[in-house]
């Protein structure tokens, strides 16, 4: 994987250039790794299985790009940065994508619609990332 689209995102600011750290690619993956199984646990309401899905999917597109040497500027970077750290196609990034905006509209404005078809989604591509993530640090 070429990191020249991930320069020009530290060149515009997006991103900072930052040496990995195996300690805090381990810790972001154990992290992402136990909201994603509590995700899957269908005793808990739709709405708390999407935030640990949620979190699960951002904990590790973080660690996959802090594991290329790179530090986001926002939240939202990591899940568009796919493209480039796991070579995760655009329709599956955009998911996560849509996501992050439904997380903000939650957390911000009080404003809860998670509907299945979008949870599944999120659960998917989530898994697919931990699946990439694994494939980089093994």
């Amino acid at each position: 994987m070429t990191h020249r689209e991930l320069e020009k995102l530290v060149a515009t600011g997006v991103l900072k250039a930052e040496a990995p750290s195996s300690a805090e690619i381990a810790g972001l993956i154990r992290s992402g790794e136990t909201r994603l199984r509590d995700a899957e646990n269908a005793a808990l309401s739709i709405e708390s299985r999407f935030d640990l899905a949620y979190n699960a999917a951002h904990a590790l597109s973080l660690a996959a790009l802090r594991w290329h040497g790179y530090r986001p500027d926002k939240r939202s970077i990591v899940f568009q940065a796919l493209a480039h750290t796991l070579a995760l196609p655009t329709a599956q990034w955009r998911i996560l994508d849509d996501a992050h905006r439904r997380r903000n509209a939650i957390e911000y404005e009080g404003f809860i619609t998670v509907d299945e078809a979008l949870f599944d989604g999120l659960l998917t591509v989530t898994r697919e990332v931990a699946k990439r993530v694994r494939g980089l640090v093994e």
